[in-house]
């Protein structure tokens, strides 16, 4: 069955009339096409819509527009509560109301009306969590084929697996941005940027380092497989795209061999990269470009692990520390 079949016949599992149903399936469509959102992101809309109807359906009957346009602040904090009752986390709430939010929108520009009761519940209190970059040892190690010369793998597989993660460390790339990297666009020795496709469809500039280029170069060498222009530069086994999944493998096997904590994933080798910069007095704004961070507050996360950095060190050597005064 494909996709839009499935969609399809989870809609009529949605409590509510035609009407509703018919305009839920007109917003999914636009997340995906106007908005660009990442399928799996517009599941979890789905997902969490469907939730709230369910909830609305056993309080107030079946769910309709109408229905949505009249409800009362008490309805949408009965729901919110009833899912921390559930246990669910503040990150997934504070994600579940920006979907809600998100249809209510939808169904104003519509011109069905707003839902105000939304726009009057405050957003739920979630801790930032500190991104966790690795040691500068740990980092380029994880990026070197050597670490996993034991393993019975091709060379030309451990060869791709560190070009990947090259570029991870190295670009400060997301594993989803190396991976949608065509043969075409190879970063190969010569190459100063390359223009990278991030979240929302968004393109940047990342500059190369000859390092990461010869990394790049030393697979595209040994890649038995053929890699047209237009096709996918990373490629599994068989020459199809290459799996993310099968990079967190990678790096699983080589935390181990390196002594690892399991904080070290190929994402935390952008945080690295992030983080080193920042220790070598990187601008906040430059790194913020090579993130492709849309906001400068995501960015500022470095700074704080910076700062929590020195002062570990600090705490560690300082002949005083830890002693009374």
């Amino acid at each position: 069955m494909s996709a839009t079949a499935d969609n399809a016949a989870d809609l009529l599992l949605l409590p509510g009339d035609a009407g509703l149903r018919a305009a839920i399936r007109a917003w999914t469509e636009s997340l995906a096409r106007e908005r660009r959102m990442a399928d799996n992101t517009v599941e979890a809309y789905r997902r969490d819509l469907r939730q709230f109807l369910v909830h609305l359906d056993g309080r107030r009957g079946t769910p309709t527009i109408a229905v949505l346009t009249a409800l009362k602040v008490r309805d949408v904090r009965g729901f919110m509560a009833a899912r921390r009752a559930e246990e669910i986390s503040g990150r997934s709430l504070m994600r579940m109301l920006a979907g809600l939010r998100s249809f209510a929108r939808f169904l104003e520009r519509e011109g069905h009306g707003g839902v105000s009761a939304l726009g009057a519940v405050r957003q739920p209190k979630v801790p930032r969590r500190l991104p966790r970059p690795l040691p500068v040892p740990a980092a380029v190690a994880l990026t070197d084929t050597a670490v996993r010369a034991g393993e019975a793998r091709e060379p030309w597989i451990l060869a791709r697996d560190a070009a990947v993660l090259a570029l991870l460390y190295g670009a400060g790339l997301r594993i989803s941005e190396a991976l949608g990297l065509s043969r075409r666009d190879a970063p190969l020795p010569g190459t100063d940027q390359i223009t990278v496709l991030g979240k929302g469809g968004k393109e940047r500039m990342v500059p190369v380092l000859p390092v990461v280029a010869a990394a790049v170069a030393d697979y595209v060498a040994a890649c038995p497989l053929p890699l047209p222009p237009d096709g996918p530069l990373f490629v599994g086994a068989r020459g199809g795209p290459l799996s993310p999944r099968i990079i967190q493998y990678a790096v699983a096997r080589a935390r181990g061999a390196l002594g690892l904590p399991d904080s070290a994933t190929p994402h935390a080798l952008r945080h690295s990269f992030a983080t080193h910069l920042l220790a070598r007095q990187g601008e906040l704004r430059a790194i913020q470009e090579l993130l492709g961070h849309a906001s400068l507050s995501t960015t500022q996360l470095y700074t704080q692990v910076d700062a929590a950095r020195l002062m570990a060190a600090y705490a560690a050597a300082h002949p005083r520390a830890g002693r009374a005064a």
